[in-house]
């Protein structure tokens, strides 16, 4: 780039601390700076056991645990969350888990204005961004507001040791999915691409080594580095065409998150790589200077094991046409303009799940 180009950048004011075995002895700290004496856990029921062991580590500080995070945040579970937060006289909560728990740490804060400490067990990056989700009568809603972006983050990479390999390969892919979409976004910056290429060139060079020792804590670690790089990314820049398609299908047809997110990126980075050639340029350089990116991606998940089509996660065919009308309903950020035939496309050749076409 050319320094006469303009651009705007803001910082995020949060505490990043970064180390084997933080869950359990970093949280109980970052619950003391902050100054919080009350705090309940919350986590989904796979995560339970871990949420858990950071309750007991918080001791006198924590008032429960409240194991009942689901995918795209249901409203009811955040009226419950919010319920028992309020009943425990809570003034902070910590979010243990993946993306569904942060989320559910997220609509507390919004609610109520806490503040939330967020443990993340999976490579959403979620944890890094002010983004915020609900789902509603068959639709998610998103927003963003800095009250929901965590005050301090713990990331131990013992804690993703448990993740199996299928949710580490797709969980790893939605986070590349942040970056993709960072580096054609209206609001990308300079600091914004180093981010987005290094956090790129991090999660594929350790996806192929936890596919080979799911047990390797350096890779592991590389990983939770590359989420967060990720997710800073997209804590920063407006969304496009990528992640409108997959909160339509996952908040209006139920499908998996992470998944949902691996199979759609290849097309939808295919869809607008011909309005893009400079986000295209950084990707290819950041995997090593291969030329077809997102071939490169559709490649990297089905050699990892990843599902590749929508049908596999359970889409009707019928269902492409009223999920791309959705999507296309209202106007938002995209290097293409975003049409519902254009959308279609990209839906239909997600379902199908063949190599993705930029032509």
């Amino acid at each position: 780039m050319t320094f006469q180009e303009q651009f705007t950048y803001e910082t995020r004011p949060v505490r990043v601390v970064f180390r084997p075995g933080a869950a359990v002895t970093a949280t109980p700290d970052e619950a003391a700076r902050l100054g919080l004496r009350r705090l309940l856990v919350v986590c989904g029921s796979r995560g339970e056991p871990v949420a858990r062991a950071v309750a007991d580590a918080l001791g006198d500080r924590c008032v429960g645990v409240h194991a009942e995070a689901r995918m795209h945040v249901p409203v009811e579970d955040a009226d419950r969350a919010v319920a028992a937060v309020r009943a425990a006289g809570a003034d902070g909560c910590v979010a243990v888990g993946g993306g569904s728990a942060i989320g559910l740490g997220k609509a507390i804060a919004l609610r109520t204005g806490l503040p939330l400490i967020a443990v993340p067990s999976t490579y959403s990056g979620s944890e890094m961004t002010p983004v915020w989700g609900l789902t509603e009568h068959g639709a998610k809603r998103t927003g963003r507001d800095p009250v929901v972006q965590p005050r301090s983050v713990v990331y131990d990479p013992r804690l993703t040791l448990s993740l199996p390999l299928p949710l580490t390969v797709t969980s790893g892919i939605n986070a590349l999915a942040h970056a993709v979409e960072a580096l054609y976004a209206p609001d990308v910056s300079p600091l914004v691409t180093v981010m987005a290429e290094e956090g790129v060139r991090a999660m594929t060079e350790a996806l192929p080594r936890l596919a080979a020792d799911p047990g390797d804590l350096d890779a592991r670690g590389r990983a939770l580095y590359a989420a967060w790089l990720c997710g800073a990314c997209l804590g920063t820049t407006t969304m496009g065409l990528h992640h409108k398609l997959c909160h339509v299908l996952g908040g209006t047809y139920g499908l998996p998150h992470a998944e949902t997110h691996t199979v759609v990126l290849p097309h939808a980075l295919a869809h607008n790589a011909p309005a893009a050639p400079q986000a295209l340029t950084v990707l290819s350089r950041a995997l090593g200077g291969i030329g077809d990116v997102p071939r490169a991606l559709w490649d990297l998940a089905g050699r990892l094991g990843a599902p590749r089509s929508l049908a596999e996660l359970g889409l009707a065919k019928a269902d492409v046409t009223p999920a791309a009308a959705r999507a296309a309903g209202e106007p938002y950020a995209n290097p293409r303009e975003v049409t519902a035939e254009g959308a279609r496309g990209v839906l239909l050749a997600a379902y199908e799940g063949g190599p993705p076409s930029t032509a």
